[in-house]
């Protein structure tokens, strides 16, 4: 009987990331994750019940790796500084954003560990919407930001931001710089 292959876990999320990536949650499969790790689909069938639970743990990881990095929005004093932090922190990681959204896919009635990663990823997303909400009372309290416009409408604007399509093939720094300006100031010239 031939050996099975080893994989880490690094090795299966960063397989589980692209592959979710490029087919996304319906069209990821537990057998073109194996294929992409060289090993038989039993040796994932080992760790995981289904691809809800691999995917779901996947998404827990993700989450606390993304925390890792929003969490140094603290170390930024003021509502500028911490304002270029973010909008750097989601350019430089914009596929976390979509996995984000990819995460609501997962269906919560397959089994036990998937319900308390559903929960875990909740409770995840609570603490990345508090140090978001911290950031935009900082904004309010600096009189940086309108007090008119709801908190949840700035931040969904802020996420949606990243997720314009760059079709003209702007170069890359001119097109991160400028969604900051509109951010920032609109689109039109103060008179």
């Amino acid at each position: 009987m031939a050996r099975e292959r080893k994989f880490s876990t690094d090795d299966l999320f960063q397989a589980t990331r692209a592959l979710l990536l490029r087919h996304d949650y319906e069209g990821f499969t537990i057998s073109l994750l194996a294929d992409q790790l060289e090993v038989s689909r039993g040796a994932l069938y080992k760790y995981f019940v289904n691809r809800e639970e691999l995917i779901s743990e996947f998404m827990v990881y993700e989450m606390n790796q993304f925390l890792v990095e929003l969490k140094k929005i603290e170390i930024h004093k003021g509502f500028e500084a911490q304002f270029d932090f973010l909008i750097d922190l989601f350019f430089g990681k914009p596929d976390t954003l979509r996995l984000i959204k990819i995460g609501r896919q997962i269906p919560t009635h397959t089994n036990q560990k998937v319900q308390n990663n559903k929960k875990q990823l909740d409770q995840l997303h609570i603490s990345m919407y508090s140090y978001l909400e911290n950031f935009i009372q900082l904004g309010l309290k600096e009189g940086k930001l309108n007090p008119n416009i709801p908190n949840s409408l700035m931040l969904s604007y802020i996420f949606q931001s990243v997720t314009i399509p760059n079709h003209f093939e702007t170069p890359y720094s001119v097109w991160v710089s400028s969604i900051k300006e509109m951010l920032r100031n609109g689109m039109f010239i103060k008179s």
